[in-house]
């Protein structure tokens, strides 16, 4: 049985030396290789997320299969991790299946209900070894199933941060301090003084969702300010959507999907190996 690295495990290590590990995700076969394939030639440990809409789409038993295979020969660490699971039995049906990490999303309830369920699922992951994160304060925009209107969206409050993990004892905490699910429609603007207020408040790893397309100078400075967990989805989605795009242009009447797919792939080996050196994190699985 393949057993994936612990998410609190190399969190502590970005932590106390001043890095991000990139979490990325992931819904297909191919993107799966490339996740794999680009941390482990930049030798960086990485996060394979998975969402509510890819198990949907592919089954959980193929993706948690498809990871063990992906991971079987590497050398750096691998964690596998629910990305915005909304309900108690979909994160134990994650546990149960050899999960290492899990997100308990209740940001859209009240304060004391999101700390009620959020508690709930700290208690059935710690007795076997898995990572909690949580989320509070609203991140705008679409992620599968799950979509937060502009009207909808506020700020993290580092009071209110300070409470909630106290209260709760997740091992991270996702924060929204300006970045959003999706494509952006201008530059994205990051209240890195809300972030610094909060990183002085809470004692946990700070998350940020809805990186991609923030320009790299603010990704270094959310870092420099105490970020220690990127996800990354849509640049992924463009970058394979894209390539598959430009090869059907090119040779329309392609109709080996390997020959379609296989370019897809590397386009996206290629933005995840320079978002690992972004993040800092290259060259750091050696620290495992």
């Amino acid at each position: 049985m393949i057993v994936f690295s612990p998410v609190n495990i190399l969190l502590q290590d970005a932590e106390q030396n001043g890095y991000a590990v990139g979490a990325f995700n992931c819904s297909n076969m191919e993107i799966m290789q490339a996740i794999v394939s680009a941390a482990q030639a930049s030798e960086a440990p990485v996060i394979i997320q998975f969402s509510q809409g890819a198990i949907k789409y592919a089954g959980l038993q193929y993706l948690v299969a498809m990871a063990g295979v992906a991971v079987r020969n590497a050398t750096i660490p691998v964690a596998v991790h629910l990305d915005h699971g909304t309900s108690f039995e979909q994160v134990m049906s994650c546990i149960e299946a050899g999960f290492s990490s899990v997100m308990f999303d209740g940001s859209k309830l009240p304060i004391d209900e999101n700390i009620t369920l959020t508690r709930q699922v700290v208690a059935a992951a710690r007795p076997a070894g898995v990572s909690v994160e949580a989320e509070l304060g609203k991140i705008s925009g679409t992620e599968d199933d799950l979509v937060v209107g502009e009207r909808e969206s506020f700020l993290t409050d580092p009071e209110e941060a300070r409470y909630f993990v106290e209260q709760t004892q997740v091992d991270s905490l996702a924060v929204a301090i300006g970045t959003a699910h999706g494509r952006y429609r201008g530059e994205p603007k990051l209240d890195f003084e809300r972030l610094s207020k909060i990183r002085s408040l809470v004692r946990v790893p700070i998350v940020l969702h809805g990186s991609s397309g923030v320009p790299p100078g603010a990704i270094r400075e959310a870092i420099a300010r105490g970020v220690r967990k990127i996800n990354i989805d849509t640049d992924i989605r463009q970058a394979f959507i894209g390539t598959v795009k430009q090869v059907l242009d090119r040779a329309a009447d392609e109709i080996d999907p390997r020959k379609i797919l296989g370019p897809a792939r590397e386009a996206v080996v290629e933005i995840l190996r320079e978002k690992i050196h972004l993040f800092g994190s290259a060259g750091k699985a050696c620290r495992r």
